[in-house]
């Protein structure tokens, strides 16, 4: 009998790639299954804008970002802080640096380089890999169950995989056709593991604008602006949709907006139009344009609003004839949401695997041997790095607690490295 355990790790995005560079390091037998047909592709998409990795503000601050599920993450994210992800960057040859903004990127910005050295370093350590592996669930025996598609035929075949542990790192369920569709939702629940409903975070809102307005305006950004709601102002931007609103402002609120939605039957969210300018100095603005003009052209010279602004302005009811009434609707204009967009549009989930069905090393209640890192979990977290940091340090979390776990005599008892 070998005595290196055999690890399948279900899940070749970060959160698993993670946990299988620990498990790997720690002298175990490391296969990754990955049901697209390559591996980390919600991790290229993150970057396609530039890979946004990690935050550099104090990590009293990082964790507050998470909320709810601060204590639960926190020793997974002191143990894997923005300085080591940082350190473990450069070891794989790609430095970083921190923007203006506290945001940390590498500095060639891209994913694809980063991804390409953290594989062929996880290779070198003698991780495998098997692609087009959609898992299935458990055989009668216990073994994990897998469909998958042959890669020169196309033919699918099921096939059963034993294992010594298994890390569930599959993803919630936003952007599916990257990968994340959350399908394991029913096969934990069939084995008595608890799953708070998945549902959308850093997501978009619907609103029912009028028919001119959204065809005139959807797709079209507005900067700066600042958003206000349940004592929270974010300033950033948002971008006007057919159906709402989406963008980086109020992706932050969307927690809060989406649990009030659901109390509630609707949330509305405050927008300040010019939030470098009080009110007094939007009224002294425009009490000094000519009252002879339009109010779009009045708009546009003393605040320089561009024509969505006008038309949000419009949309939110009659335009006050008094100008300080005015002033005031323009640095709170009301955004009154019903609903959130769906799931498949969302940037990320919230939702899970429970706290409760977990242990403090991240492995479920009713399966031993089974853990779980990543999106799979019940937590959520703004944009801004802290998905991704998230992602890599439960991964991490998750590998150390299996290791200790058969160190144990879980499965059996191996001599593993810490």
């Amino acid at each position: 009998m070998s005595n290196k355990p055999r690890i399948v790790v279900v899940g070749g995005g970060p959160a698993g790639l993670a946990a299988a560079e620990y498990l790997a390091g720690a002298g175990c037998s490391v296969r990754v299954m990955e049901r697209m047909p390559s591996l980390g592709r919600k991790f290229l998409m993150a970057g396609r804008g530039g890979l946004n990795i990690a935050h550099s503000e104090p990590q009293e601050d990082v964790l507050e970002r998470y909320g709810p599920a601060k204590p639960w993450l926190q020793p997974a994210l002191d143990a894997w802080t923005m300085q080591n992800i940082r350190d473990w960057m450069a070891g794989l040859g790609q430095e970083s640096f921190i923007g203006s903004s506290g945001r940390v990127f590498p500095k060639g910005m891209k994913a694809s380089p980063l991804l390409r050295a953290w594989l062929a370093r996880l290779n070198a350590a003698g991780v495998t890999f098997q692609t087009r592996a959609s898992w299935q669930g458990w055989t009668a025996q216990d073994n994990l169950l897998f469909n998958i598609q042959d890669q020169i035929n196309g033919a699918p075949h099921q096939a059963e995989v034993e294992a010594d542990a298994v890390l569930l790192a599959l993803g919630g369920a936003s952007w599916p056709r990257l990968g994340s569709c959350g399908n394991w939702v029913p096969l934990l629940q069939q084995r008595g593991v608890e799953v708070a409903q998945l549902e959308p975070a850093n997501c978009g809102f619907c609103t029912r604008w009028s028919a001119l307005f959204a065809e005139r305006f959807a797709g079209t950004p507005l900067k700066p602006v600042a958003l206000t709601f349940g004592g929270r102002r974010v300033r950033g931007e948002i971008v006007v949709t057919r159906t709402g609103v989406e963008g980086g402002a109020l992706y932050a609120l969307s927690r809060i907006v989406r649990q009030t939605i659901t109390a509630e039957g609707q949330a509305t969210v405050f927008c300040d139009l010019r939030p470098d300018l009080s009110e007094q100095d939007i009224l002294d603005r425009l009490r000094a344009t000519r009252v002879r003009e339009s109010l779009s052209n009045r708009l546009r010279k003393a605040l320089r609003l561009p024509p969505v602004a006008v038309g949000l302005l419009r949309e939110s009811g009659d335009m006050p004839a008094d100008l300080r009434a005015l002033a005031g609707r323009i640095k709170a204009v009301p955004l009154t949401f019903d609903a959130p967009e769906p799931l498949t549009r969302a940037i990320s989930t919230a939702g899970g695997v429970t706290q409760a069905a977990c242990d403090e090393s991240f492995m479920l209640r009713a399966v031993p041997g089974v853990f779980v890192a990543g999106e799979m979990l019940d937590w959520e977290a703004p944009t801004g790095g802290y998905l991704l940091h998230a992602s890599l340090a439960t991964g991490r979390a998750a590998a150390k607690g299996m290791v200790a776990w058969l160190q144990k005599g879980g499965a059996r008892r191996y001599p593993l490295q810490p």
